[in-house]
């Protein structure tokens, strides 16, 4: 799987482009890429930008540039990478390489934006998806299908309670049909037993 972030006002093909190695520093300077996998356990911290839960980040100057930066997010064999163009070279740069990455089919792809205390724009011009042609073996192929929650090799994610399955039409009938009955058989056992009690309670008195 693949994908193509375009920010900007000018277009700039893909294949122009050259991969070149980035070696970001290890002190932290925003705008700033940051990647974490969530099985849905987990929450991002805001106040400490995410860093308990990061696998991997890299600065990346984008604001106030007068040309296109593009950001690519490529996912093949559990293996994660993120490369940007944000300089207006046609080259690639390495952000981001994180391997053992398993996600589940079936998810979908999402844009959303927040902003601290001071106020920021958050612009995507297009969003481009390829499917990439991937060769795998039986054994990687049935490793791939029985993904079912997001997960990172080496690192324990908190569980997740699975969601119980909606109850079918006929076993909500079912219960309510035996609640019902069980709530009468309850009212008739009641009555009876205050009838008694009040039998009782005469015969004393007489």
């Amino acid at each position: 799987m693949g994908m193509a972030w375009q920010s900007g006002t000018r277009r700039i093909g893909c294949s122009q482009a050259q991969k070149r190695r980035y070696s970001p520093g290890v002190q932290r300077v925003f705008p700033y890429i940051s990647a974490m996998v969530n099985n849905g356990s987990l929450s991002y911290d805001h106040e400490r930008d995410g860093r308990p839960t990061e696998l991997g980040g890299c600065t990346a100057i984008v604001r106030n540039l007068h040309y296109d930066t593009f950001l690519v997010i490529r996912y093949v064999k559990r293996h994660l990478t993120i490369m940007m163009d944000i300089d207006g070279k046609h080259e690639w740069r390495d952000c981001i390489e994180v391997p053992g990455v398993r996600l589940p089919r079936g998810y979908y792809f999402g844009t959303s934006s927040i902003t601290g205390d001071l106020s920021d724009n958050h612009d995507v011009i297009s969003l481009k998806l390829f499917e990439l042609t991937v060769e795998r073996t039986p054994e990687e192929e049935k490793l791939h299908r029985d993904v079912f929650l997001p997960s990172v090799d080496n690192m324990k994610l908190p569980e997740v309670t699975a969601p119980l399955p909606p109850l079918s039409g006929l076993a909500l009938f079912l219960i309510v049909f035996f609640s019902l009955v069980s709530s009468v058989f309850a009212i008739v056992i009641g009555i009876i037993l205050y009838n008694k009690w009040q039998d009782q309670s005469r015969k004393r008195f007489y």
